[in-house]
């Protein structure tokens, strides 16, 4: 044989396994021939291969009819390329399509509504274009090659695997027109054809394609450019795409993004690589190991492995090392491979700007961010927090459950933290001091519209709105607000409360009470008031710890601990009073009034509240005058002065009226149909309480619609439908049952009584 004979076989071996994207290590445990033998063979030590060795060669690299003949033919001394252009052997200057889809993974497991998408998007759409998307380690190439073996049959001119390389450790992404080489050489081009510019090239290949039902499957694509010169021309092909980032510019592309695995598919996976007798899916240990891999395929993997390669180790064991590691990444690893090493890959394709943010949201305490706290994190405007989010959203590296709102799988913000460690001292201080500056900004220009009090925290850690704040118009938009960063203004009390930031802890906390009472998170109010108040004590901050108890008194009152209440509202008044904060001090008083009157103690109350109306004049605080007029009211009510009752229910409704506060106008409306029942105006009575229903309703304030739903209830009662009554009354009971209100005990009893008595 000659010298260029056993090239051309070296050669063509080698870009065979190439185009297959298979290494000599892949290639020998596909074909079951040793990797020093494959090496000889494309270095030309070896000049021929025997025939065996040669038949399970073409098995590896999937070779079929005449493109297998031929091979085996250059594998025993006659170059490949005479027979590329022999009559009879292949037609025209193309091999017959290959077919060289690597091994599919014989542990694949679950995916089954994803592989279902694949066949509903073939089969609905037609779609000749697939991009399977996802964050590093959740599995996209094994799927890709899962799929691709199962609709290898609708394929039946070929199936071409061939690997882009955007995150190979040490290699470059391939090229396109070294890409277009490799898959024209596949397709039987002789070298020396191939033209050198890529657009002659990419036609080449289209014109290769066309007619054809070839599969191509694309794996871990850096972008649509790399992409874009290999696609076929016309339809009847179908093309996968592997990528860890959104093709978005792809045009006339399908995109499934796959997630990390559901807990019973993870524990599914775990037990089958581990290949362990006895260990189950549905153990417990290995439900803490799945969930503390954060159920990524590609952790999940190395740790049953290393099960595996362990007999000696217990799945309890290796969970109990995970909850207790300070790096858990530090141990999913397997040989020179690792998650750390995976992330970091993704990690280097975005910008400095975009790393940075990433290691700021890993330090964010609560669940995810917006554009707005990304911006106060980052200490940038709004427009390019947002483009370095989508940026860092388009490589996986966060994930957007919700419009607009972005967070990290908790194994990325792992590696966040563990990225900060290098920055600058202080930088991260500064930007979460940043981010509670933001926090407290917004919370408080939303509690505008929730407010049930005027604010007595003197705490101004930003006197000038910050340039990322977002206007909030309408309570519906506040209360919208809330919803969406509660979990992220609770977290932001605990960091504050923890950082030593008591002012920033009690302020947080206070904005959010109205919300919270409002709303009936009452469980979370009442944690989120005593870490305020822990803080400020912690702290020696006498404000902060006045504010505190005011917040906690009030969900005290209505939890029924009266006593509680007044206990934290006198030692509220005593601060404020030595401080000289008017505002808190009249506060107080009003609420120390509420506790006395739900006690009976009515001259206490009516001291307090005349003491607070007078307070709260002086201050011009129309909030506070209207809430004391409503306890005077009430006082006067119970003490049977119903005119003095009404005066005071008028001016406050018309004060809660003047000032849009929606909430506090429904709790006097309330009132006023109490009044007009006692009063024997049941007509009246039912006026009010319906109105006070609607607006409760309409605002969605649970504890003015429970309030309202008892006094719609009560109207019943007394007209003697009873059965209308119980309706209303056991609406109102859930409510208060829910919030865990002291309501529920009075309505409670009114059930059973009305109840014995139909």
């Amino acid at each position: 044989m000659s010298h260029a004979q056993l090239v051309a076989f070296a050669g063509t071996l080698r870009q065979l396994r190439l185009a297959a994207g298979l290494t000599q290590e892949e290639l020998a445990d596909a074909s079951g021939v040793a990797v020093r033998s494959i090496s000889d063979l494309e270095r030309g030590v070896n000049q021929t291969a025997r025939k065996d060795t040669a038949q399970l060669l073409a098995d590896g690299l999937g070779l079929r009819g005449s493109a297998r003949t031929a091979f085996e033919a250059a594998a025993r001394g006659k170059p490949a390329g005479a027979d590329v252009m022999s009559p009879g052997v292949f037609s025209g200057p193309f091999w017959p399509g290959p077919r060289a889809l690597p091994r599919d993974n014989t542990a694949f497991t679950g995916r089954d509504a994803e592989l279902g998408q694949v066949t509903d998007l073939l089969a609905r759409s037609g779609t000749e274009i697939l991009v399977i998307g996802g964050m590093a380690g959740v599995g996209k190439t094994t799927f890709a090659i899962h799929a691709a073996h199962r609709l290898a049959g609708a394929f039946p001119d070929g199936q071409i695997f061939i690997r882009l390389h955007a995150h190979t450790p040490g290699q470059d992404p391939v090229e396109p027109g070294e890409a277009l080489a490799s898959l024209l050489q596949v397709a039987g081009v002789v070298a020396a054809r191939i033209p050198s510019s890529l657009e002659a090239s990419a036609q080449m290949w289209r014109g290769y394609l066309a007619g054809k039902r070839m599969l191509l499957v694309l794996d871990d694509a850096a972008g649509h450019d790399q992409v874009q010169p290999l696609l076929p021309g016309s339809g009847g092909c179908l093309v996968i795409v592997t990528s860890r980032r959104h093709l978005t510019a792809l045009d006339d592309a399908a995109l499934i993004s796959l997630g990390t695995l559901p807990p019973a598919e993870a524990g599914a996976l775990l037990t089958r690589l581990a290949g362990r007798p006895g260990l189950e899916a549905g153990d417990t240990a290995v439900a803490k190991i799945t969930r503390l891999c954060g159920y990524l395929p590609l952790a999940i993997g190395m740790l049953a492995r290393q099960l595996h390669h362990h007999p000696t180790w217990t799945a309890a064991g290796l969970a109990e090392d995970l909850a207790a590691a300070r790096d858990r990444l530090d141990l999913m690893r397997a040989e020179d491979a690792s998650v750390t090493a995976a992330f970091d890959l993704s990690y280097r394709d975005v910008s400095a700007a975009e790393q940075r943010l990433f290691r700021l949201i890993g330090a964010h305490p609560g669940t995810d961010v917006d554009a707005y706290s990304a911006s106060a994190l980052a200490g940038t405007g709004y427009v390019p927090a947002r483009a370095q989010l989508h940026s860092l959203y388009d490589h996986y590296l966060l994930m957007e459950p919700a419009a607009g709102r972005y967070q990290l799988h908790d194994l990325l913000r792992e590696r966040a933290r563990a990225l900060a460690v290098q920055d600058p001292p202080g930088q991260q201080s500064v930007a979460m001091a940043r981010l509670l500056s933001y926090y407290l900004y917004q919370a408080r220009s939303a509690d505008r519209f929730l407010a049930r009090r005027a604010s007595a925290q003197a705490f101004t850690a930003d006197l000038l709105p910050p340039a990322q704040a977002r206007e909030l118009a309408s309570r519906e938009e506040a209360v919208a607000w809330m919803e969406a960063e509660r979990h992220n203004l609770e977290a932001a009390v605990g960091y504050a409360a923890v950082a030593g930031l008591p002012g920033y802890s009690a302020s947080i906390a206070a904005a959010m009470h109205g919300f919270l009472r409002n709303q009936g998170h009452w469980t979370s109010a009442r944690v989120l008031h005593k870490a305020a108040l822990e803080a400020a004590r912690a702290a020696g901050d006498e404000l902060a710890e006045a504010g505190a108890l005011t917040d906690l008194g009030t969900l005290q009152l209505d939890t029924g601990d009266a006593a509680a209440a007044a206990t934290s509202h006198e030692r509220a008044l005593e601060v404020h009073r030595r401080l000289g904060n008017k505002v808190g001090e009249a506060n107080a008083l009003s609420h120390l009034a509420d506790a006395c009157r739900l006690t009976y103690d009515y001259q206490a109350a009516l001291a307090n509240y005349l003491g607070a109306l007078e307070l709260h004049r002086e201050l011009d605080n129309k909030l506070g005058e209207a809430n004391a007029h409503r306890g005077l009211g009430a006082v006067a009510q119970a003490t049977g002065d119903h005119l003095a009752a009404a005066r005071h229910y008028d001016r406050a409704l018309k004060l809660f009226r003047e000032l849009g506060n929606t909430a506090g106008e429904a709790r006097t409306i309330n009132h006023l149909g109490h009044l007009a029942r006692v009063r024997g105006d049941l007509i009246g009575a039912r006026a009010w309480f319906e109105r006070s229903l609607e607006i409760a309703t309409a605002i969605g304030s649970l504890p003015e619609k429970a309030r309202a739903a008892e006094g719609v209830g009560e109207y019943y009662l007394d007209t003697g439908d009873a059965s209308l009554g119980l309706t209303y009354l056991r609406q109102a009971l859930e409510i208060y049952q829910r919030l865990g209100s002291a309501g529920a005990d009075r309505v409670s009893q009114a059930i059973e009584t009305a109840a014995a008595g139909r």
